[in-house]
């Protein structure tokens, strides 16, 4: 039989444990050593393309508006993003590959929230921005990869050409 000390031990050595484990999963998924698959966080002092992108509910689907941009490759834009929605939200600019992996692990930690150049999560009726320089050509997605929400449909493409 195990003492009450014993237990309390346990169970405080399982949730120090648990919480070491997430912050070694969440801070992986965000390790980006300065570099993005879809280029670079823009220059503030440098012109931008203004590129507004609402995100909404319209039933059991979830979306972005518009859904497919076309941008130049050495283009930078700035990201107007509007969350007109009755939830939270988020905009996440990387490849599909890395869109599904960092999903995954947002299913394992749900409130999971992000501090990276290339994604923003809004609250129900609120804005943000990124502003992103596309230094690379080829075709990047972005995503709202809280659970449930990319399958609904809350995703878009970029290609840079």
């Amino acid at each position: 039989m195990i003492s009450r000390y014993q237990q309390t031990r346990m169970t405080l050595f399982s949730y120090f444990t648990a919480l070491a484990v997430m912050a070694a999963a969440t801070g992986a998924a965000h390790a980006h050593d300065g570099h993005f698959s879809a280029g670079q966080p823009g220059d503030p002092k440098k012109p931008s393309h203004a590129v507004k992108v609402v995100m909404h509910e319209d039933g059991r689907n979830m979306l972005f508006t518009p859904s497919h941009l076309t941008v130049r490759k050495g283009e930078q834009i700035r990201f107007i993003l509007n969350n007109d929605g009755t939830e939270k939200h988020e905009f996440v600019l990387a490849t599909v590959e890395e869109n599904r992996k960092h999903g995954a692990l947002m299913k394992r930690f749900p409130n999971m929230e992000h501090a990276d150049p290339n994604a923003r999560q809004l609250m129900p009726y609120t804005g943000g921005e990124i502003l992103w320089k596309f230094t690379k050509a080829g075709t990047f997605e972005f995503a709202c990869l809280i659970p449930g929400h990319y399958e609904a449909g809350m995703h878009g493409t970029i290609t840079v050409k």
